[in-house]
């Protein structure tokens, strides 16, 4: 058990307004002022994150916002970084404190630890020997791997050398990770060849020789071995023997430094249409965001320092979730992460929402975060304190993913209490793959309402507008982000002209609508707001905090993981007897996210069990079984608009309780006389899923 650490240490926050006054005479009334400086005076705000973080550049930046358009801005021109240098430049004094870079655990009840010295050392064999394969600064490194601490050390390893990293999950089908890992043609896989999820032992060989096969760029391949066996693969390379390597030049070994947009990894969010996006994230952009993220907002300490000795950060993540670059985030503060690989909520035949909270009570966990519905889940089991351990270290609760209900937080907070915790913070937070940061989050410092977020992170200028693109209190509206922010996407690979990345992000406002930094337009030239996807109300002095209330498109968001519908049908619609299909993700606040799909069969075929179960394996083995349907229908048709576009969203919105006259325009319609099965399909479960 680490050292304990302080009940209530001063918030981070609060350090930093402190370090504000004294560094620059800064003073703010109160939150709303010190955010709204953030978002006005953005040069003066992110400079100041670099010194208070005391970030490192062998070279000056020439400016700190150099262009201030959407898309496109400049930040920090000529200053050069590396995320893996400021992750490992913690090595010593957090070795010296006793403070371990990574404790990780699994289901199946195994606990390891690894070192600072020794992920410093991991991580310069492992870039050696990508170098000696012939990797160089902007080549790709795909991985296939799980939450364990070979895919951190793999990822610092590619970052130290400047290769671009991309990870997927191995509870992914083939087709859905050669959908991503083909557009960005890697030279180098990295690879496990199987997994335990749910108290089952998967083996994931075959997909491995089935990437192998499909992606011809690949010039190295690296073998993480989980299987209980001796067997090798053909043409896979040892991880094992990759990382033993401890030398001279391994001790000698520095990161590159690079510059400050060069790109750290590229990840994936889906639209409704098309190919995953392949989104490219840059180091600087990143280091600068997750530290405004960990530290400010969720109040994460470093742990090696005095007032948070011991600290230990733990969110509950797959790879294939923007909160596992979130979780690996922690080690930029020099903080203890925890991690955990496998099943959150035991087997299907014993189910046991106690997992993660007994680890956590094992291994002193002091931020504990999950995303939302894995707190209502544990909520619903009627879990017990008791059963958990000794809880009485944490004194954070994270959640995110999905919107988290008044009620299920309430509960949450009764939980730790009944632990001990009498004075839990929670940190909601919500944000995106897009920037792989948050748009909203918490301070330890601000009132908090259960089922709100407390307020719009700093850096971060979020509003509401409304259909007249004007920003609007106590309404729900489109969530938009008037300013950049460091982690916007780079670019999207493979977007050569930047059409898709405009597209996605910036097309829905007129260019230079909004983004007049403190409020007001700017000439067409700055570009334009973004537009999320999400559906924000943000309150006034009256009801402070903010609301997500779910997407505002047709993309699929499953607890935090989002999949195009594309990808859906593609898989559905592979069956012979499928001849077409629509699905709409229907989450919304307080609610768990309800997916149906409808099919249209060929004639005289009906949808029995059997075939139900056909097009759930064909989602299983595509996808992922995260996105299997809560309900399939059959219906005559799919609605459709004269250009044939299914209308996924139209459908969402009419589901949700809106009125079909409002969603739909029926002249723009190829079959509008399919709607009536849709309308009267939306009145027979208007009590399940409608708006409230």
């Amino acid at each position: 058990m680490p050292p304990e650490t302080p009940r209530m240490p001063i918030p981070r926050i609060r350090r930093y307004q402190q370090w504000l006054q004294q560094r620059h005479g800064l003073v703010f009334q109160d939150y709303d002022a010190l955010w709204r400086w953030s978002t006005t005076e953005l040069g003066a705000f992110w400079q100041s994150v670099w010194d208070y973080f005391e970030l490192q550049s062998p070279t000056p930046h020439r400016a700190v916002l150099a262009n201030n358009t959407m898309p496109g801005a400049q930040w920090f021109p000529g200053a050069q970084v590396n995320y893996a240098c400021q992750v490992l430049r913690h090595v010593d004094a957090a070795h010296a404190a006793g403070q371990p870079a990574l404790i990780a655990c699994n289901e199946r009840g195994q606990q390891r630890q690894l070192s600072w010295p020794e992920l410093r050392r991991q991580v310069a064999a492992l870039a050696l020997h990508l170098q000696a394969q012939g990797v160089q600064p902007g080549d790709r490194v795909a991985a296939y791997l799980p939450n364990i601490p070979e895919t951190i050390v793999a990822f610092l390893a590619c970052a130290s050398i400047g290769a671009v990293w991309s990870l997927c999950a191995p509870d992914m089908g083939t087709h859905a990770v050669l959908d991503r890992f083909r557009q960005i043609t890697p030279k180098v896989l990295i690879a496990i060849d199987g997994v335990a999820y749910a108290g089952q032992s998967h083996d994931r060989s075959a997909v491995l020789a089935e990437l192998r096969a499909a992606l011809p760029s690949l010039q190295h391949v690296l073998l993480v071995s989980d299987l209980d066996t001796t067997k090798t693969i053909a043409g896979c390379h040892d991880w094992a023997r990759a990382t033993a390597r401890n030398d001279a030049q391994v001790a000698d070994f520095q990161p590159l430094w690079l510059a400050f947009d060069h790109p750290l990894w590229i990840v994936y969010s889906s639209g409704t249409t098309g190919l995953p996006k392949p989104i490219v994230h840059g180091h600087g952009g990143m280091v600068l965001v997750m530290l405004q993220l960990a530290a400010l907002h969720n109040d994460i300490g470093c742990s090696y320092a005095p007032e948070t000795l011991g600290e230990r950060f733990h969110w509950y993540s797959s790879t294939g979730w923007v909160m596992w670059n979130a979780q690996v985030g922690g080690l930029l503060s020099g903080t203890t992460c925890v991690l955990f690989d496998g099943s959150p909520g035991g087997s299907r035949e014993r189910p046991d929402w106690g997992v993660l909270w007994r680890m956590a009570a094992a291994t002193g966990v002091t931020f504990f975060g999950a995303g939302a519905a894995f707190y209502g889940n544990c909520m619903k089991a009627g879990l017990q304190p008791q059963d958990c351990g000794d809880l009485s270290r944490i004194r954070t609760l994270g959640s995110t993913g999905s919107p988290l209900s008044a009620e299920v937080q309430q509960w949450g907070s009764h939980f730790m209490q009944v632990a001990g915790v009498a004075d839990i913070f929670w940190a909601n937070i919500s944000g995106g793959t897009d920037f792989a940061g948050a748009f909203l989050g918490g301070n330890r410092e601000l009132a908090h309402t259960p089922g709100r977020m407390q307020c719009r992170m700093l850096g971060a200028a979020v509003e509401a507008w409304d259909e007249a693109g004007q920003p609007v209190l106590d309404q729900v509206g489109e969530l938009v982000c008037t300013q950049p922010i460091p982690s916007m996407p780079l670019f999207l690979w493979g977007d050569a002209d930047g059409a898709r990345y405009q597209a996605s992000y910036f097309e829905m406002y007129p260019p230079g609508l909004g983004r007049r930094p403190g409020g007001g337009d700017l000439p067409p030239e700055a570009g334009s707001v973004w537009r999320h996807g999400d559906w924000i109300g943000i309150g006034g002095p009256a009801q402070p905090g903010c609301v997500i209330y779910g997407r505002s498109d047709a993309t699929i968001n499953r607890h935090g993981l989002r999949m195009g519908t594309s990808e859906v049908y593609a898989a559905v619609e592979a069956l012979p007897e499928v001849l077409d299909s629509l699905v709409v993700d229907l989450e919304y606040l307080g609610r768990e996210s309800f997916m149906p799909l409808f099919v249209v069969l060929r004639p005289g075929l009906t949808l029995d069990s059997a075939l139900q179960e056909r097009i759930r394996a064909a989602i299983r083995q595509s996808l992922s079984p995260r996105f299997l349907p809560d309900e399939i229908m059959q219906v005559e048709q799919v609605p459709r608009t004269l250009s044939g576009k299914k209308q996924e969203l139209p459908i969402k919105k009419l589901l949700l309780g809106q009125p079909l006259e409002q969603v739909i325009h029926r002249d723009a319609m190829a079959n509008p006389g399919c709607l009536p099965w849709y309308q009267d399909y939306a009145a027979r479960r208007a009590g399940n899923f409608a708006i409230k």
